[in-house]
């Protein structure tokens, strides 16, 4: 047996390598819009026409809802703005609080879950009715709340980005510790762990060594799902005028909520590149989420083994092949 190579066992070529029919359709294509996505965002510097807040060029001042042409390729928005140069700003916009949002959501979540389910008593008790509370709430509802309560709703860039962030969190915490306190209550029953108890280990090795490792392993999936939530909740706060302000950062809901006016007059030009750029972000995201899913359910595996068994003949098929057909199968009586 030839031992894998180190780039087969990357994950995105290990996935890809896993994923048969629909789901690697699924995977591919999901790969590629967020690739442009992820690429729109860090190079945004250099791909955009223009800044994000620039109203003038050398030839003056853009104007307002202008056509689209040569100078703005898809033409300006109704405050003068370039509408490319704040759709590719807005990408990296966007890429930044998901990152945020999933880092503090994940650390908080998964050590809460860690926590409860293994000391358990009244403090997992307590956990776990804050936890359903909050998850009980309005997902946007919730974030327009602590948005307000963070910053008034407006705020500079980084500040802008930590409040928007924050507000992401709250929602995605309980997520991250029901799932993480579930595979914990599983795993600290598990016999390797009571071993570690018997030697002497103490209560925070054995939590942090051996059950962590072995209860989040579910996560890059619930990460991959979050992420693209994570996208269509900041540009519903931008939309409702609770994001970030336009002259310190370019955000695509805040942009969709200035086109409104523009669609009744037939401005289309404003409206339908960020909404595009909302839908096709979220869409390349949840179709990873969804093949990793696929790729995690032992059923899909039996049928790829079940597939690759039918393509593969084995040897009572050869000799079944070779044998004359009966006067049974070639629609003959006695």
């Amino acid at each position: 047996m030839t031992k894998p190579r180190l780039i087969d066992r990357m994950p995105v070529i290990h996935q890809l390598r896993q994923s048969v029919g629909l789901q690697r359709g699924m995977l591919v294509a999901g790969l590629v819009l967020t690739g442009i996505f992820v690429f729109c965002a860090i190079f945004a510097p250099l791909i955009a026409p223009y800044g994000y807040a620039q109203l003038d060029g050398p030839d003056g001042n853009f104007g307002a809802q202008q056509q689209p042409s040569a100078a703005h390729l898809l033409g300006t928005t109704v405050g003068g703005y370039d509408v490319l140069s704040r759709v590719i700003w807005g990408a990296q916009t966007a890429l930044m609080v998901v990152i945020v949002a999933i880092a503090m959501s994940v650390f908080v979540g998964i050590l809460l879950g860690l926590v409860s389910g293994y000391l358990g008593g009244w403090v997992d008790r307590a956990l776990v009715v804050v936890a359903d509370a909050i998850y009980a709430f309005p997902t946007l509802l919730l974030a327009i709340v602590v948005a307000i309560a963070i910053n008034n709703g407006q705020s500079g860039l980084w500040p802008g980005i930590m409040a928007a962030a924050a507000s992401i969190t709250v929602v995605f915490i309980p997520q991250y510790f029901r799932v993480v306190r579930a595979e914990v209550v599983r795993v600290k029953t598990e016999a390797f762990v009571e071993s570690a108890k018997v030697i002497g280990a103490s209560t925070p090795r054995i939590m942090f060594r051996h059950v962590l490792r072995n209860s989040t392993r579910t996560l890059p999936l619930i990460v991959t799902l979050n992420a693209s939530e994570a996208i269509a909740t900041l540009a519903a706060l931008g939309f409702l005028g609770f994001g970030i302000q336009p002259t310190v950062a370019a955000e695509w809901g805040y942009d969709l909520n200035k086109s409104i006016s523009d669609v009744a007059a037939g401005i289309w030009w404003t409206a339908v590149p960020p909404g595009l750029a909302i839908v096709l972000t979220v869409l390349g995201i949840t179709l990873i989420g969804e093949s990793l899913n696929d790729l995690a359910d032992p059923r899909l595996r039996a049928r790829r083994r079940a597939g690759s068994a039918k393509k593969t003949p084995t040897p009572a098929d050869a000799v079944a092949a070779s044998q004359p057909a009966s006067r049974e199968m070639m629609g003959e009586v006695e």
